[in-house]
């Protein structure tokens, strides 16, 4: 049994980041530290975080006075951001940078008139951010058959983002299926989601059709891990998706040749290095890494948590 390797696969430069602000407002204030949702959706590094001190809570009524309090990466909504700041609470911005530049553009929508249709989950804290960004004018789809009931004041007037962690291809199909619908639908200059989605999903498209099972790992609440089980289901490879090397059930690869693994953006390295001794201890015999791109994103951390002896 061969075990291959996805190219790109596990953090990405966002998810760097957020971890890195809660690791850093830990050293320079000391816990506890307050982080609003999970600052990414995996349970490992929730845990390990928990660990250290941070408290995550999902209403900002958990966090005490003088407290601070750190925005997970997803993002959140302007009610929530005021709501810090009437309370005075000390606050570190962990949304990736990508997720906060489709608020740059919902604003410059809503001020150009448009209405705009969000492509996205409903309930994921990204979409819920970036809906919240406007209490008016902004409309939630999940399938196609809420692009044929949305209702709009004025089709002429229409605009559509998306949530940077969909599946690629379902992403295009909502937007063709809007388009249809509304001709005169504009959307963003630039595709809003996110060059790591993008290459985590390419890296599947590559290794699945070379392998009996693919294994994802990732959280269940991870949607890019979710979306890259689903991409290896439709190219026709069985897929499953593990939080960590117990979840892995021999079954699944009993009598298989070869073996896929990658892992979501919000994965840490150690769980995937875990899950290949699992599968070394089930049979397999040898481990190839497929080529791929080579990501070079890295985005700065909030001034305040930068240590003046250097930047980054």
């Amino acid at each position: 049994m061969e075990v291959l390797l996805a190219n790109p696969r596990g953090f990405c430069a966002g998810v760097e980041r957020a971890i890195e602000i809660v690791e850093r407002a830990l050293e320079m204030h000391g816990a506890p530290i307050y982080v609003r949702h999970e600052i990414v959706h995996n349970r490992s590094v929730v845990e390990s975080l928990r660990a250290k001190g941070a408290v995550f809570v999902e209403d900002l009524a958990e966090v005490p006075s003088g407290g601070t309090v750190i925005f997970s990466a997803h993002g959140v909504a302007k009610a929530v951001q005021a709501e810090a700041d009437r309370r005075g609470l000390r606050v570190f911005d962990a949304t990736c940078p990508l997720v906060s530049k489709v608020h740059v553009e919902v604003a410059k929508m809503l001020r150009e008139g448009h209405e705009i249709v969000m492509i996205g989950h409903h309930g994921h804290p990204e979409a819920e951010g970036t809906m919240g960004q406007s209490a008016v004018g902004m409309h939630l789809v999940e399938t196609l058959d809420d692009v044929a009931r949305v209702k709009v004041a004025s089709p002429e007037r229409l605009a559509y983002v998306t949530q940077t962690t969909l599946s690629v291809d379902d992403a295009k199909a909502m937007v063709a299926a809007l388009k249809q619908r509304f001709p005169s639908i504009r959307g963003p200059k630039k595709d809003d989601i996110c060059y790591a989605t993008q290459n985590r999903q390419d890296a599947v498209k590559l290794m699945a059709p070379q392998c009996d099972v693919v294994i994802v790992v990732g959280s269940p609440n991870s949607s890019n891990s979710n979306r890259l089980r689903e991409v290896a289901e439709h190219i026709g490879a069985e897929a499953y998706m593990v939080d960590n090397a117990s979840e892995l059930k021999p079954e699944w690869i009993e009598g298989k040749r070869r073996i896929g693994v990658t892992a979501g953006a919000s994965a840490p390295e150690v769980l995937v290095t875990e899950v290949i001794s699992r599968l070394k201890s089930l049979g397999a015999e040898s481990v190839r890494p497929l080529k791929g791109i080579t990501e070079r994103v890295q985005f700065t951390l909030p001034r305040e948590l930068i240590p003046r002896t250097g930047r980054r």
